[in-house]
């Protein structure tokens, strides 16, 4: 079977590249307004792209299209972005996935999603938008650029500053080199659906010396 894309209709597409693309790591985006509302919604299309500058992107989407008689209507998370250039990432691990997956419901603009779904919005370091207190790793951003894409948007940030719990930092005995402890962390990933994965099962391939 050949899927040519410019003939797919859009949500068959969508099925198909969220079930191809897998598994695809989470963004917790917390959020300010800039009446000092705050936000938090997760979002799967996301990596990190750079490490000189550190740099990460995801993809919010709208709620509603643009369209030949009306604007687009934004998503919460990309009109705050926009607005104030800030936003924290914070890690989905195992024991937050139900949390993570609450605060995606379509809550109105004057609900916090932190007050929603029990999460302590704990103050960030470098940036106004709080983290999620009970993460392990949150990362501070500011906006570096926002490209339209007509149904969604790319936010790329720089990231200023990472907060790491001690327990899932590790060092190595000789050389003092940080990682960060997997089995601690337990990050969850997206696969298409209703469907998670974890990292549980992992295999370790050396890369090759020529």
């Amino acid at each position: 079977m050949i899927i040519k894309c410019s003939e797919t209709k859009t949500e068959q597409l969508y099925r198909i590249l969220i079930g191809s693309v897998v598994p695809r790591p989470i963004a917790w985006v917390s959020t300010q307004s800039t009446n000092g509302l705050n936000n938090l919604a997760p979002f799967s299309f996301y990596n990190v792209f750079s490490i000189k500058p550190p740099m990460l992107g995801f993809s919010p989407g709208y709620k509603r299209p643009a369209t030949a008689d009306s604007t687009a209507i934004a998503k919460d998370t990309l009109t705050n972005v926009r607005e104030t250039g800030e936003f924290v990432v914070n890690v989905v691990s195992q024991f937050l996935a139900e949390q993570m997956n609450q605060s995606s419901a379509d809550y109105p603009p004057d609900v916090s999603e932190f007050s929603a779904v029990n999460l302590t919005a704990t103050p960030s370091t470098t940036v106004k938008p709080p983290r999620v207190g009970e993460a392990l790793i949150s990362m501070e951003c500011k906006v570096f650029h926002i490209h339209d894409l007509g149904g969604s948007a790319l936010v790329l940030g720089e990231i200023n500053c990472i907060h790491l719990s001690d327990e899932v930092v590790k060092a190595d005995a000789n050389s003092g080199q940080l990682s960060i402890d997997l089995d601690v962390l337990q990050p969850v990933g997206r696969l298409s659906g209703n469907l998670y994965s974890t990292i549980n099962d992992r295999f370790e391939i050396a890369r090759p010396e020529i």
